[in-house]
């Protein structure tokens, strides 16, 4: 049922198209079930009564108005005597032939019509006997008689249905329609023709409203997996590095996709038939009570098999359900990462390791929607039976009923069609309720993601910087990663100035790209504060902080389009002389200027069809066209050669001259001029200092420098010396 809820709740924005929809799907029911009565009328009016509807006769000889008047009571022959008029012709005509005057008459005539009709039909001597009874009644006034004779006979047809009495009622109409001259054959055609008509146009009429509803339950399907897609996309964009990596990329792919397309399908699926299979069942048992059929045991018999047969397959595939979305999941994950990595799994000989890996997640996932596909396989040969069944076991005991003249075969389709409606509906319900638990499942990641709150948020009253410096503090900075049981970084404590650069080096895992990856609040401090100009950037608003920043990651990341879109991405009103500029100071003009396109050369996804030098130029020229107040390179040098890295740091000096310049950095000749070196160890602030302070007084930092550079140029270094 909370699936419901959330399903009806996702359709809030669209409750127009929905009330339209139960508008259309109670056309259509009303469509449905009105067929079956069209198709019993043509069986037993059309066909066994020759078109002849009312057992009231419209005209009747003078003889066999007579006889029927004899079977009345007073009321019924007052009432008889004030509906007919004697013609020219001889014959009684009714007043009025109106099909509501006449189905009111015949509640009252249908029994001594009928009665007239038996006694019509009695055999040789009993015919004669009763013709001369009648006939002296009629003579002598001795009325009583006649109403005696009418109680008796009323006490043998009581077991007959209505309609049995009707048609047997007709038939007698029927034979007086003969006798009178009128022409049935042509009632008959008539009655063929436009009961035909009535049935092409209500099937016309239930086709539209059948389109219609599938029309508009896909839209709002579409428009539900749309506000899905939204949600779920906005609130992944404002996670935190904590919360992706809590829910995997991997998987917020698979619930953005797969899980969302699970609950706009089975959404359609709501509207067209979870909504439509209650209005048909009720209207459907509506009709088989008004049918008198006495076989309503049976319809019952047919739900409880039904009911029985999917709860079983639904006890047994359900568990399978929830497990195939995490195993959807993992596909993608391995798939995700073997994509990535092909080059190394490649250059690594893993070729038949990884794919045995994918195989092993992919017949995980095969298996378990094998089992699930053929568990469900065995429902719709099983409902087949069951409904084939029940049509036997309707038509069975009908028979007899029609052979003891309780039933008529019209009625009988009638009911064996409302049957299949009611059971029809029941299996529709079924249906879409085994799909629902695995919709269920993917309703509930899509949910947790949806609930999921960022961890880091702007705060109430947060003011933006104004006339921003770019003065950046650590003030003793601490920071766990969550679900971490020790500190990445421990008190952290230092001051990047405007118009300096400030260099972060450490050996791998010593917590370089943390510690600046905490200035634009990718994660929050556990301990201490990082300020701008004195301000908490935790006071700042997120947007307001990160326009201040120009932040090159580690790893060159390029979006699809064009060289110019990815360098204007983070100031797109930059003016073709800053972007060149900008490409000019990362050393990208030579190879963007070679492309046939050049600025407008294509990139492709993920920048797969550029070097990593040049993505990485590219990343850089990026941070440049925004002119912030603080850059951030972390480790953005490190696929530049020696000349290009010189001449890049060259180049951009003028360009940062008023700005705050962190580097984080493996090779010490990239911050060899640094004003202000910070040495991390193991998340610890173990020097801070120019590199000929550091190379005296830090021991980390002379082991680092040792393993890079020639003893000449540490011996000059150490010495102050200008040799290099």
């Amino acid at each position: 049922m909370g699936f419901v809820f959330k399903i009806l709740k996702n359709m809030k924005s669209q409750w127009k198209a929905v009330i339209l929809i139960v508008v259309l799907l109670f056309v259509q029911a009303i469509c449905d079930l009105s067929l079956p009565n069209y198709t019993s009328d043509i069986i037993d009016v059309g066909i066994q009564n020759s078109g002849v509807e009312y057992a009231t006769p419209t005209v009747i000889r003078a003889e066999s108005y007579e006889k029927v008047k004899l079977f009345m009571t007073e009321e019924e022959q007052s009432l008889w005597k004030d509906s007919y008029t004697l013609q020219e012709d001889g014959n009684y005509h009714i007043k009025d032939d109106s099909a509501s005057n006449l189905e009111e008459l015949d509640q009252t005539f249908s029994v001594p019509i009928m009665i007239t009709y038996m006694v019509n039909n009695l055999d040789g001597e009993a015919k004669a006997s009763m013709t001369n009874a009648m006939n002296e009644a009629a003579a002598s006034g001795a009325m009583p008689s006649m109403t005696e004779l009418r109680a008796s006979m009323e006490e043998q047809i009581s077991a007959m249905g209505d309609s049995l009495i009707h048609s047997s009622a007709i038939a007698f109409t029927k034979a007086e329609y003969s006798a009178a001259g009128v022409d049935v054959n042509h009632m008959q055609t008539n009655y063929l023709w436009r009961t035909g008509a009535k049935m092409l146009l209500v099937s016309l009429l239930m086709a539209a409203a059948a389109v219609l509803v599938g029309l508009l339950s896909s839209r709002v399907g579409a428009g539900i997996g749309r506000d899905l897609r939204e949600k779920v996309f906005n609130r992944v964009v404002s996670f935190s590095n904590a919360e992706v990596n809590r829910f995997s990329t991997a998987s917020l792919i698979t619930r953005s996709t797969n899980d969302i397309q699970q609950v706009q399908m089975v959404s359609t699926m709501f509207l067209r038939m979870i909504i439509y299979a209650p209005i048909l069942a009720i209207g459907g048992i509506i009709m088989v009570l008004r049918t008198n059929a006495g076989m309503e045991w049976i319809i019952v018999i047919a739900v409880l098999a039904i009911f029985c047969l999917v709860m079983f397959l639904m006890a047994v595939a359900m568990p399978k359900f929830k497990l195939m979305q995490t195993l959807v999941d993992k596909v993608n994950l391995v798939a995700r990462e073997i994509l990535t990595g092909l080059s190394v799994i490649r250059a690594f000989g893993r070729e038949e390791l990884e794919e045995k890996r994918f195989d092993e997640a992919n017949q995980s996932l095969t298996k378990t929607m094998l089992f699930t596909n053929r568990t469900m396989t065995f429902m719709m040969p099983l409902m087949t039976l069951i409904m084939n069944g029940i049509s036997v076991l309707i038509v069975w005991v009908a028979a007899n009923k029609i052979n003891a003249g309780a039933l008529e075969v019209g009625t009988m389709t009638a009911f064996i069609t409302y049957t299949m409606q009611i059971v029809m509906s029941f299996l529709m319900i079924c249906m879409v309720s085994i799909m629902l638990p695995r919709a269920a499942v993917a309703a509930e990641r899509i949910d947790e993601v949806i609930r999921t709150e960022p961890t880091i948020e702007d705060k109430k009253g947060a003011a933006p910087l104004t006339a921003c410096q770019g003065v950046v503090g650590f003030h003793h900075v601490n920071f766990r990663y969550p679900g971490a049981e020790d500190e990445t970084l421990y008190d952290i404590d230092f001051e990047a100035k405007p118009g300096q650069t400030t260099a972060v080096i450490g050996s791998t895992g010593s917590g370089k790209s943390t510690l600046v990856q905490l200035i634009p609040r990718f994660y929050d401090v556990t301990g201490g504060s990082v300020t701008i100009d004195g301000v908490d950037i935790r006071d700042i608003p997120q947007k307001n902080l990160r326009d201040q920043i120009g932040f090159v990651p580690q790893k060159g990341v390029l979006f699809s389009g064009t060289i110019s879109s990815n360098i204007r991405f983070g100031a797109p009103d930059a003016s073709d002389d800053q972007m060149k500029e900008a490409a000019a100071i990362a050393q990208a003009a030579d190879f963007i200027e070679e492309k046939s396109g050049q600025y407008d050369s294509p990139i492709a996804q993920g920048g797969s069809n550029v070097s990593g030098g040049q993505k990485q130029r590219l990343s850089i020229a990026r941070a440049i066209a925004k002119n912030p107040k603080i850059y951030i390179f972390d480790d953005s040098f490190s696929a530049l050669d020696f000349k290009t890295d010189t001449a890049l740091r060259k180049a951009l000096g003028p360009k940062v001259k008023d700005s705050t310049v962190l580097i984080v950095a493996q090779r010490i000749s990239t911050i060899l001029y640094a004003d202000q070196i910070l040495v991390l160890d193991e998340g610890r602030l173990v020097g801070k200092g120019t590199h000929r302070e550091l190379l005296k007084t830090c021991e980390p930092y002379l082991q680092i420098a040792r393993s890079q550079l020639s003893e000449k140029e540490l011996e000059a270094d150490l010495n102050g010396k200008e040799e290099r």
